[in-house]
């Protein structure tokens, strides 16, 4: 019964233009993808600054799992709770500028967790439709009460503020979207914050690392409560909260995939000890991506494709989710790696190519990838009826 009902499932995914079966990469160097011998440019990668596949953070991160070895063995609440990593997470709680910093195994667990422990039942919480995934299952878990807002748009998370009953009400946004490309309107929200006082939750996720001062990101002035990620800009792994003072030994006590998860190791406390003396050094990385990633959109657009993004995320509008894959198919034929969101990580029938730029990408790369995008663009309109 099981197996068929898999099978099916996986055969309306195929015919819907939505299944997902991924290739396999064999090797990783700097800005290119190796897929068994093909060798292809990536452009599908998070990897802002670069830092993923330097060979100075490499060092510093082998050197500190040498040094410290490869698991903590439990979660915080146990034996896990080293001196170290509460080092760490003081130092970005300073870095970011809040009271405390909490990590979390991955920004999946961080947003699910955060969000489920602070939230509950009786709270109204309300928050852009364009949100990750996590957060929203966080707000499931959390048991309040969730009305969505549509995207970036104030007025109407206005009237959702307006509109509600109780005192005990939340936002939660991001900072730099991950599907669209484009940024809060901070000073909107921030409008909205001082009228109604809510508590607000950003996730920074794709913005810490990449912008604003020492990559401090955008959103400071408004979060209550930001979230962010070492496996994008910061080129490690695992996430951390930032917090106002008090909240992390609230989340120690309620937060369940940190009570419930292995923390992480020492070494990666060590290493993000390190990263943040990178981040102070990598303003040239930092402008790099800012004017390699203006001239992707200026190039898009002279060619007349449908563009969206503020800084190093670029949307191309497919629209058909059989011709995004398709795209992403031929592009791939020709030596570029990019990823094509359809849904529903983008809603029914506005699938696009997602290319996130990073500091190692030229303007040579920019030429091959719009070049290549043009021919199969080309190739794939579909047929007048």
């Amino acid at each position: 019964m099981f197996a068929e009902r898999l099978r099916q499932r996986l055969l309306m995914q195929r015919q819907a233009g939505l299944h997902r079966n991924p290739p396999e990469a064999t090797a990783r160097d700097g800005k290119y993808l190796f897929f068994g011998n093909r060798k292809v440019l990536n452009f599908s990668s998070n990897d802002y600054l670069g830092l993923g596949a330097s060979p100075k953070l490499r060092e510093k991160v082998a050197a500190n799992f040498r040094r410290y070895g490869t698991s903590s063995s439990s979660s915080r609440l146990v034996s896990g709770h080293y001196a170290l990593i509460s080092r760490a997470e003081e130092a970005y709680a300073r870095h970011f500028g809040y009271d405390e910093a909490l990590f979390f195994p991955s920004g999946y667990q961080a947003n699910l967790g955060v969000i489920s422990a602070l939230f509950a039942q009786g709270d109204t919480v309300i928050f852009d439709k364009h949100i990750h995934a996590s957060s929203v299952k966080g707000m499931a878990l959390s048991k309040a009460e969730f009305l969505g807002y549509r995207h970036n748009s104030m007025s109407h998370l206005r009237k959702r503020l307006e509109a509600r009953k109780d005192d005990q009400a939340g936002v939660v946004t991001e900072s730099l979207f991950s599907m669209d490309g484009d940024f809060l309107d901070v000073e909107g929200i921030r409008k909205l914050k001082r009228e109604h006082g809510f508590l607000c939750i950003v996730d920074e996720a794709h913005a810490f690392g990449a912008l604003g001062e020492n990559g401090r990101g955008i959103a400071r002035t408004v979060a209550d409560v930001a979230v962010g990620t070492f496996g994008k800009a910061l080129g490690l792994f695992g996430a951390f909260a930032l917090l106002p003072a008090g909240y992390k030994e609230y989340l120690f006590n309620f937060c369940s995939p940190l009570i419930y998860s292995t923390t992480l190791p020492e070494a990666h406390a060590a290493s993000a000890l390190d990263l943040l003396e990178i981040l102070g050094d990598s303003d040239a990385e930092r402008d790099s991506l800012r004017r390699i990633s203006v001239l992707m959109r200026e190039a898009l657009r002279g060619e007349g494709f449908h563009v969206g993004g503020d800084a190093h995320i670029i949307v191309v509008e497919i629209g058909d989710e059989a011709r995004a894959a398709a795209v992403s198919r031929g592009l791939f034929e020709g030596g570029v790696f990019v990823f094509p969101a359809r849904y529903p990580t983008v809603p029914m029938g506005r699938a696009i190519l997602r290319i996130g730029m990073t500091a190692r990408h030229r303007e040579q790369d920019v030429s091959f990838f719009v070049d290549a995008l043009k021919g199969v663009y080309a190739r794939t309109q579909p047929e007048s009826r």
